[in-house]
């Protein structure tokens, strides 16, 4: 089973940066497609994008395509999501996951960890 702990949120201006950080322990990151989905106060679950096992392939939310990119170190264990031109709409609390299956649904993600805040300022 994979422990997943996340980091790197905190207070942006509107058209900022941030790199999110996922630290994973357990044997099975290195074979898991992964993911992340965020979610804002009052709002549902939002599937954001999602890894291959080898980073070969991914998937974007059309919301983030082109200003988000999800990598990953599998030497590390560790899972990353470069966010660019922020926009007060990406305000929420982002949570990285395994995924059952590598999709970009919100049913493929398994096992996720407590989240870390993001938060634009306009």
């Amino acid at each position: 089973q994979v422990q997943l702990v996340e980091s790197g949120g905190g207070l942006v201006q509107s058209g900022g940066s941030l790199r999110l950080s996922c630290a994973a322990s357990g044997r099975t990151f290195r074979s898991s497609a992964m993911g992340w989905f965020r979610q804002a106060p009052g709002a549902n679950r939002e599937f954001v994008a999602a890894i291959n096992w080898n980073g070969g392939s991914t998937y974007y939310a059309d919301s983030v395509k082109g200003r988000f990119t999800i990598s990953r170190d599998n030497a590390k264990n560790t899972l990353y999501l470069q966010m660019n031109s922020l926009q007060p709409e990406d305000t929420a609390v982002y949570h990285c996951a395994t995924q059952y299956t590598f999709g970009s649904e919100l049913a493929d993600f398994g096992s996720w960890g407590q989240g870390t805040q993001v938060t634009v300022s306009s």
